[in-house]
């Protein structure tokens, strides 16, 4: 259960994924894919890597493979496109170019000569991954890979010195904590023994976690938790008491109350729900093969009026 790295299934050996959503923000996550945003309209407050920013209405936001990205817009009005896709339909061999920002304003695009030719990416991977006619495949490809070098072409990018190594190893250490977290949830896991897993104070690593995760660390290992004990509710096949003590908590009564903080509802109002999508959870967790769970769906949004 990869609660913070995401694993996307596709509908075909072409790895490529887009959506839009009306109203939303996204937790904290990474994945190995390149994500593009593009500010459809309204505004949206982002976080991407060790960058916090804004974007406005016809502005695009880069996340690069392996970088760490959530928005936080909670009651905010936006309109957002996402267009995710694998690094080898840019080359076997891939290396982020590490951009100087991950934001590119309306203004920039425009400067750039780029801003039509983000919007017939938006327009032609949709319609030709819905259609699917011959050399669709091809086409999605050649589009992306154009616009993804055109990028390259204009953007200013990082030069890689000390500090960017340092940063780099950082995040990975970040990821391997993350995907500890993520099997061993039901343990005992400490502030203190997670900063010592990073060999931070823990002063130091409850604010490195909240800047990177827009969260505590608190609230991220109960999420974890209560996302496996949403899918545990699901089956049907086990007692609460059961449900609690397989995801962490040590008594019932804990469990109620922080499944009702991240959900809205009891763990047993939850489960009489006819939609399980009407929760209002902070995380929808996406990378199994349910398929209901990828088409037509981000891995990480929620609604922002719900």
């Amino acid at each position: 259960m990869k609660a913070f790295h995401e694993v996307r299934n596709y509908n075909s050996d072409l790895m490529v994924w887009c959506s839009d959503y009306e109203n939303i923000s996204f937790v904290a996550h990474w994945q190995k894919e390149i994500e593009l945003v593009y500010v459809r309209s309204g505004e949206a407050s982002f976080h991407v890597a060790d960058q916090s920013f804004k974007a406005h209405a016809g502005d695009l936001v880069v996340c690069e493979s392996g970088q760490i990205h959530y928005s936080d817009s909670y009651n905010t009005k936006n309109h957002l496109d996402f267009l995710i896709f694998d690094t080898n339909l840019i080359s076997s061999r891939f290396q982020n170019p590490h951009f100087k920002k991950p934001l590119i304003t309306a203004e920039e695009l425009d400067s750039y000569g780029l801003s039509s030719a983000l919007e017939r990416l938006f327009a032609l991977v949709p319609e030709e991954l819905d259609k699917k006619q011959p050399y669709y495949k091809d086409i999605i490809t050649a589009a992306i890979r154009e616009f993804w070098f055109l990028l390259k072409r204009k953007l200013p990018r990082t030069e890689k010195a000390a500090d960017d190594s340092r940063r780099a190893r950082m995040l990975e250490e970040f990821q391997d904590l993350l995907d500890y977290i993520d099997g061993h949830y039901a343990d005992d896991l400490t502030l203190e023994y997670a900063s010592s897993m990073m060999h931070f104070s823990p002063s130091h690593f409850s604010k490195t976690f909240k800047k990177m995760m827009g969260m505590n660390y608190v609230t991220y290992i109960n999420m974890v938790r209560i996302e496996r004990a949403i899918q545990m509710l699901s089956t049907n096949q086990y007692r609460m008491i059961d449900i609690a003590l397989e995801c962490g908590f040590s008594n019932i009564r804990t469990f109620n109350r922080v499944f009702k903080e991240i959900t809205g509802y009891t763990p047993t109002d939850f489960s009489l729900q006819v939609d399980p999508d009407v929760y209002k959870t902070t995380y929808y967790h996406r990378k199994s093969g349910e398929a209901e769970y990828v088409e037509g769906d981000s891995t990480t949004v929620r609604p922002n009026f719900a």
